[in-house]
């Protein structure tokens, strides 16, 4: 019988990456999924490789259609029955006003952050009943709870996403499927995403004054921690809804 397997849906060198890594250390092979920058997908699964892990790399954008599906069905034959998948793709698709997020711009949050959620629960959830179980741990953002100005797209295309997991919750819980959302109350110390939003040099100065050692950003191999402890629970307290923050951030819910 070969290894269980992972499946990562916006594998980056941040939070997927790390979550990848963590559960390659477990025994799993870990199958990474990123839309672009295929050479960091593979500088990843090198890593994990040469840390005695298993791993696999594929390029996917989740927002074109069949992709998705196709790759499910793929890695169940070639590689093996997905155990555990991580929906870690993010919706951010800028900080615009309402006259300037145009339809397309809009749909596009949506496709990624709750359509792509659904696309995966759909093809993925009738083989994991029929094997008696699984697990689907959901990576979110305040904008899921906490609507502003600027984040139309991206607020609607979370809120959806947290209501879509209590709702697959509700139907697959009683199933043996885990289905966690796991809200990211805070910057990530992510090269690839706050790196990028924030350019190089913003980015560097941030770490120096709040991250690494001073634990002012989410760590994201501590975050991989905490997925993997939540993968790990007994049914009978299972975690459905989970919100991490930095011990020095205020929470969503007192701004």
């Amino acid at each position: 019988m070969g290894k269980p397997v992972c499946l990562v849906v916006g594998a980056g060198a941040g939070i997927g990456g790390n979550v990848a890594r963590r559960f390659a250390r477990e025994g799993y092979h870990a199958v990474l999924c990123r839309r672009s920058d295929e050479a960091g997908l593979e500088s990843l699964v090198e890593t994990i490789r040469g840390e005695g892990g298993e791993a696999t790399g594929q390029l996917l954008n989740v927002a074109e259609p069949d992709g998705l599906e196709e790759l499910v069905a793929r890695v169940e034959v070639e590689i093996g029955p997905i155990d555990l998948a991580v929906y870690n793709l993010g919706a951010q698709v800028g900080d615009r006003t309402l006259e300037n997020t145009p339809y397309k711009t809009f749909e596009l949050g949506w496709r990624m952050g709750t359509f792509g959620l659904f696309r995966l629960a759909s093809c993925l959830f009738p083989a994991m009943v029929e094997r008696g179980g699984g697990t689907l741990l959901v990576t979110s953002a305040t904008a899921a709870v906490r609507g502003n100005a600027g984040q139309h797209s991206h607020a609607a295309a979370m809120g959806g996403r947290r209501m879509l997991c209590q709702s697959l919750n509700a139907e697959f819980a009683k199933q043996g499927i885990h289905i966690a959302h796991i809200l990211i109350d805070g910057a990530v110390d992510a090269p690839d995403t706050l790196g990028k939003m924030l350019g190089p040099e913003i980015f560097e100065k941030l770490r120096a004054t709040r991250g690494r050692e001073h634990d002012g950003l989410l760590l994201p191999e501590q975050i991989a921690d905490a997925y993997f402890f939540i993968a790990q629970q007994h049914r009978s307290t299972w975690t459905h809804e989970m919100d991490l923050r930095a011990f020095s951030d205020r929470a969503w819910w007192n701004h």
